[in-house]
């Protein structure tokens, strides 16, 4: 069967590398986007506009395309959702409803990104295993821990092949960094280049789970193309690659910007950071489908400098 690849938020942090990476592997005409704007650069890919919250709109589009797979990317996250958690719940559980919904009647494969929100300040901080305590302290990890369990039971009741990835912080320079709490590790490149200087709202020493997009994008890919009996886990399969605190970042640029300095000013988003772990265990992926890293901080940070000075050069 051709496959037809459906992608909603492709605008986003996650979407602007994942839309390529997926049209290598199908061809563009096989890759739609579902978006709730126009693209503000000229694309070179099939473009839907809609609001991902109308499921008969996002029906008709699956049916007009003969969608076969959906990479459900679409959300807000997790400082977006701390301004409006009505409008965060009806995004990120509204939509993944209908597009499990969905999935069962037009039997679709599915990716949700699952993210490290789902932890919380009873979870352990250091090498946090795969089945473990999920008491959130946001709106956005509350969305996150009933999205999984929604995708596992639609795969335990109906049988749909969901698969799901905890997200950490993900750094990429293609797309603007976003409002999520881990977004100051994208931004500080932006202002280093830009002015020499940041003010940092995460303090010192404070250590957060991070990844690099293109070992993101990897891993999502290799997770959806694994035979469907090495998944075990329905939920959200724990997903890590580095962890540093920003002073470990400020000395990466600082080798490429001797001159940057950065200042820390934590805000509301601390609290935030502060109950997340520091470490994941991520053994179950390793073990059911091969995932493995390739980007330490020393090369993320290499490619995240680069990528950005030139993206601010053109």
């Amino acid at each position: 069967m051709k496959r037809k690849i459906l992608v909603t938020g492709a605008s986003g942090l996650v979407g602007v590398d994942l839309v390529p990476a997926l049209q290598a592997k199908v061809g563009k005409e096989n890759v739609i986007t579902y978006e709730l704007q126009e693209p503000s650069k000229p694309h070179d890919h099939i473009f839907e506009l809609g609001d991902i919250r109308d499921r008969n709109l996002l029906e008709s589009v699956i049916q007009k395309h003969g969608v076969t797979e959906v990479y459900h990317l679409a959300g807000l996250l997790s400082v977006g959702g701390e301004k409006d958690p009505d409008l965060a719940w009806d995004v990120n559980l509204g939509s993944l409803r209908s597009v499990l919904f969905l999935a069962v009647k037009h039997k679709l494969k599915v990716f949700w990104p699952s993210s490290i929100a789902v932890f919380g300040s009873t979870t352990p901080k250091q090498h946090v295993p795969q089945h473990t305590i999920l008491e959130p302290l946001t709106i956005y990890g509350v969305t996150k821990v009933t999205g999984e369990l929604l995708c596992q039971y639609y795969a335990t009741r109906y049988g749909v092949d969901v698969r799901s990835l905890r997200y950490p912080g993900l750094l990429g320079y293609k797309a603007p960094p976003g409002d999520g709490t881990t977004e100051y590790a994208i931004q500080i490149f932006y202002e280093a280049i830009k002015k020499n200087h940041y003010e940092c709202y995460i303090n010192r020493g404070t250590i957060l789970p991070m990844m690099y997009m293109d070992d993101a994008i990897k891993g999502t890919i290799d997770l959806m193309e694994a035979p469907a009996e090495k998944i075990s886990v329905r939920m959200g399969y724990n997903f890590s690659a580095i962890e540093f605190e920003p002073e470990e970042l400020v000395g990466e640029i600082n080798r490429h910007n001797p001159n940057f300095k950065c200042d820390y000013k934590p805000d509301s988003r601390q609290k935030i950071a502060d109950s997340w772990p520091q470490t994941i265990d991520d053994s179950k992926a390793r073990t059911d489908w091969g995932w493995s890293p390739s980007f330490d901080l020393r090369k993320m940070s290499d490619v995240m400098y680069e990528g950005i000075r030139r993206k601010l050069n053109e």
